[in-house]
């Protein structure tokens, strides 16, 4: 495991950044012209943003973003 010590101005930035990529992934998620292996890649991609902005979002913020096919341990 790692650690990471960031201050708040760099936390609100990873915040808007993983939720820029998140909501990018959403959309195109929804587009029917994206081959299903591609959008399967996408899915474990968001799986894993979501849980990096668990790390530092908090819970009122993340719970917006909790994909419904996904539980969150």
């Amino acid at each position: 495991m790692l650690g990471l010590l960031v201050n708040d101005q760099e936390q609100k930035e990873l915040e808007y950044a993983i939720k820029r990529e998140m909501e990018e992934l959403l959309l195109d998620l929804e587009d029917h012209r994206i081959d299903r292996m591609v959008k399967k890649s996408m899915q474990e991609r968001y799986k894993l943003l979501f849980q990096l902005f668990r790390r530092v979002a908090s819970e009122s913020e993340y719970r917006k973003y909790i994909p419904k096919h996904v539980k969150t341990e």
